[in-house]
């Protein structure tokens, strides 16, 4: 059985700028604070095809591959090549405007997980929580960066320095 996780955060940046950072798909460790690097490793650098290569900090690592591609708006992605405890997964990446100087950020992930009944068991109550968390913070990572320039580290920056950028 698959299991669906979301979470969605509006910020004070128009949806260009959040779109430019996106877009760039082998700079996501630039605002997601596990990730060390994510070179592409195809022929194909932005769009439909681009495969990128994730090493995380804990020396783990994983294949994406955007598989739906809407310029300006967002991608879905496919993983592999990973040791994950997961049959399959499938995320999305998202910016909406909300009007011309702010925009929703949104991200999603489909997944199965091995293991029979424990991996339903886990990914509805270990992974599907955990992962609305990591969706958090990498957009916060994301706007952040988006605003600043600034690389995003092994951490968020304090919630002061948030609070104005987050909406709601």
């Amino acid at each position: 059985m698959a299991h669906h996780a979301e979470n969605t955060i509006k910020v004070n940046l128009p949806a260009k700028q959040i779109w430019n950072i996106l877009d760039d798909y082998a700079s996501v460790e630039k605002f997601a604070t596990t990730i060390t690097s994510s070179p592409i490793i195809n022929d194909i650098h932005r769009g439909l095809g681009a495969k990128r290569h994730c090493t995380f900090k804990d020396g783990s690592s994983l294949v994406e591959e955007i598989i739906e591609y809407q310029e300006g708006q967002g991608y879905t992605i496919l993983l592999s090549d990973h040791s994950l405890p997961l049959k399959s997964m499938q995320a999305k990446m998202s910016v909406k405007a909300i009007d011309a100087n702010s925009c929703e950020i949104f991200m999603s992930a489909d997944f199965v997980v091995k293991g029979g009944p424990l991996g339903l068991l886990m990914g509805s109550l270990l992974m599907r929580p955990m992962m609305k968390g990591v969706f958090k913070k990498v957009m916060t990572g994301l706007a952040y960066h988006a605003e600043t320039g600034n690389l995003i580290g092994e951490k968020l920056p304090n919630n002061e320095q948030l609070n104005k950028l987050i909406l709601g």
